[in-house]
């Protein structure tokens, strides 16, 4: 790898905040460095404007943060990006507007683009906390990127394949952890059991799916429910608990889980998702549940680390099963791991995430 490349990466958060920049970008840059590569990183927000992003009120720091972004943006495209070989583009360079960098970027300076994205972020999604900028969002640019971009690299089959449309450089890398310095335990039982889900608040919506299958289950099973999320959901439920996600403790919570489930819409929304959730359960040894819905289906191997599940009553038995049998739990747990050793780990895709910068 020649020493000289340099890569400037422009991602829309700061460091350790979003699982998809922390697990497709930022968990590969020390590869970078011992590969002799240098490299500078851009987040579009900062820290300040981040902790206000998703609530209600705080309307012109937004505005004001987005518009500290936008000439942090402005500053790279016209005076850094020319010193730099590649730009790689995580999601998009800005969060709304069109694609004006990007263009500015592969149009003008001829610049090498490599595109990146772990979402159909093509397909317009709204929540509570987007619903009244999302004609902003211009969903319509992610095409363009596609065509413009040197590489697009996609977190499953289902992207690269819409990728493909505008782009035949397309690169499936998935969304990855570190089994050697992070994810490097297994997860062991201590005492009651505890179903659980991790996520953002854009997919709590999902939990509407496993309410009724808790509720049912509990009446006849001791168990509790466990929810680790940036924002607290409410659930009809007797016996569950909730753990506000924090960087610092993220893998010990996330071992306090017996089962992982992870249920999904069938919809092209879901399809694009690249089961992160199942990556984190199955890297510490946690055996899964989940919808039978994109990449999910590669990810489990129904049966041997998990079960695959589409009705009420699947998921019953499912997780009835798997609370029942600690020898059952262990099995698949350590079938998971050895998943995501071979396919799902930054050991297993650095060299392919290298070979974008040659």
């Amino acid at each position: 790898m020649n020493a000289t490349v340099k890569v400037f990466f422009l991602v829309p958060y700061p460091l350790r905040n979003a699982p998809s920049q922390r697990f497709r970008v930022e968990l590969f840059l020390p590869g970078l460095e011992k590969a002799g590569i240098k490299y500078k990183l851009q987040p579009f927000i900062d820290e300040k404007t981040l902790k206000v992003l998703y609530k209600k009120e705080y309307f012109f720091l937004k505005v004001w943060g987005t518009i500290k972004g936008f000439i942090k943006r402005f500053g790279f495209a016209f005076f850094i990006a020319p010193s730099y070989d590649y730009i790689f583009i995580h999601r998009e360079a800005s969060p709304i507007g069109p694609p004006f960098f990007e263009w500015w970027l592969a149009k003008v300076l001829q610049k090498k683009i490599i595109y990146d994205f772990d979402d159909a972020i093509w397909i317009p999604n709204s929540t509570s906390s987007n619903r009244f900028i999302i004609w902003l969002k211009a969903f319509w640019k992610v095409k363009y990127i596609c065509k413009w971009a040197s590489k697009v690299v996609g977190g499953n089959d289902y992207l690269c394949r819409y990728a493909k449309q505008f782009n035949s450089n397309v690169i499936r890398i998935p969304t990855c952890v570190d089994i050697a310095s992070e994810h490097n335990h297994i997860k062991r039982n201590n005492g009651k059991l505890f179903a659980g889900w991790t996520g953002s608040h854009s997919t709590l919506k999902y939990l509407d799916l496993l309410v009724p299958v808790i509720r049912d289950l509990q009446k006849k099973m001791d168990f509790s429910f466990l929810v680790i999320a940036d924002k607290k959901p409410h659930l009809n439920l007797d016996d569950w608990q909730f753990i506000y996600w924090n960087f610092e403790t993220e893998k010990e919570d996330l071992a306090k889980m017996d089962v992982g489930l992870m249920p999904l819409s069938a919809d092209a929304w879901s399809e694009g998702k690249c089961g992160f959730k199942l990556i984190q359960y199955f890297s510490i040894g946690i055996p899964a549940i989940a919808s039978p819905v994109g990449v999910n289906n590669e990810i489990i191997e129904n049966g041997r680390n998990g079960f695959l599940c589409d009705s009420t009553e699947e998921w019953k038995k499912a997780l009835s099963q798997l609370l029942s049998d600690s020898f059952l739990r262990e099995q698949m747990g350590l079938a998971g791991r050895k998943k995501i050793e071979a396919c799902y780990s930054i050991q297993s895709q650095a060299q392919i995430f290298l070979q974008l910068f040659s």
